[in-house]
């Protein structure tokens, strides 16, 4: 999809980046929040340092936590306000990360670049095609590589109308139960993890609704 086509999308982010990192897991300000997360991502990501695509990376409070892990990420959001404040965080904790402001669902990398694990956290619902984005990101994996999807079903309505005017129309606007994805992703690749995310410490607050995590490589992943 043009990206222009995706503008009322990434207006509607500009307008929230500033507030963003309010939310706990967002921002990652809590120290507990924080350690939850470090402790997810080194137990789904590999031991070595890897090359990680952070795709729908927000203020980068994810990709932070990549470098700090010892990996290589690079982000990318369609907002630029988000890109900015990424950007600005990673810088003013030491490390240099490239940052590049486009659509998630059709990430701007050259067509020869592949990565160890791309790493999607809340992102599908705002996509206009999410199965053709889950092909794309299966494609940009080098051989062994890991999709990790962090997704979840929320209590919120969804359905086909766009949640930004303007904005195309959203098949999992609300999100997407687990099972629903898993099968999606079952005739692209092989599910090698699936994980219910329900402690509240990754969340800051206790949840009541579908939040998990799906990692799957490949079909020619050994």
């Amino acid at each position: 999809m043009p990206t222009s086509d995706l503008a009322p999308i990434a207006a509607f982010w500009d307008t929230v980046a500033d507030a963003f990192d309010d939310e706990a897991d967002h921002g990652l300000r809590d120290r507990q929040v924080r350690a939850a997360w470090t402790r997810r991502l080194a137990e789904w990501l590999p031991g070595d340092p890897a090359d990680v695509l952070d795709l729908g990376c927000g203020t980068g409070s994810l990709t932070l936590l990549l470098a700090e892990l010892g990996h290589r990420p690079t982000g990318v959001d369609l907002s630029p306000r988000m890109i900015e404040q990424a950007g600005r965080k990673l810088s003013a904790a030491g490390f240099d990360v490239p940052f590049m402001v486009g659509d998630a669902g059709n990430p701007p990398v050259a067509a020869y670049d592949t990565f160890d694990v791309i790493l999607v956290r809340h992102l599908v619902w705002t996509l206009p095609d999410p199965r053709e984005a889950l092909d794309r990101w299966l494609g940009l994996l080098s051989p062994g590589g890991r999709l990790i999807l962090v997704e979840g079903r929320w209590n919120a309505p969804g359905g086909d109308d766009p949640y930004v005017p303007g904005s195309p129309p959203l098949p999992w606007l609300g999100g997407v139960p687990a099972a629903r994805l898993i099968e999606t992703l079952e005739q692209r690749a092989r599910i090698v993890h699936v994980e219910q995310l329900t402690d509240p410490a990754l969340w800051g607050k206790p949840i009541d609704d579908e939040r998990y995590v799906v990692i799957a490589r490949p079909d020619f992943a050994g």
